[in-house]
């Protein structure tokens, strides 16, 4: 199969962005973490943090759904090349939900310091 160049290879590499995306909105835990998004991110930009303070907890937000995405990528890898069970799959998927949830440790993270920031501000 020859690659495609220039606008072409642009173009398909949209559609094939999108598509992952229409197979991550599938996953309950991405659809989740969506919504904490839709909430969270709005009211990072309101808090009275410094900008630094906003642009780190939309960047976190943004790095657990990244990490939740290749979580499903390695999930789905790993049925197909090993449908029965396996003690490397079982390794591999408990690597990646590892992964997810070092991701949403280092949300809450961010948000407590964020908190703590605007307690501080207001005492």
């Amino acid at each position: 199969m020859e690659k495609s160049h220039g606008l072409k290879h642009f173009f398909q590499a949209c559609r094939y962005s999108a598509d992952g995306l229409r197979y991550a909105i599938r996953e309950a835990a991405f659809r989740q973490e969506l919504i904490i998004g839709v909430i969270t991110v709005p009211l990072a930009w309101i808090l009275p943090v410094p900008v630094v303070m906003s642009l780190l907890l939309t960047l976190a937000w943004l790095g657990l759904l990244v990490v939740e995405i290749l979580n499903t990528a390695i999930e789905a890898v790993v049925d197909l090349a090993s449908p029965e069970r396996h003690p490397l799959a079982k390794q591999a998927k408990d690597l990646a939900s590892a992964a997810v949830t070092i991701a949403i440790v280092a949300n809450i993270l961010a948000w407590a310091t964020a908190i703590c920031q605007c307690l501080q501000r207001s005492l």
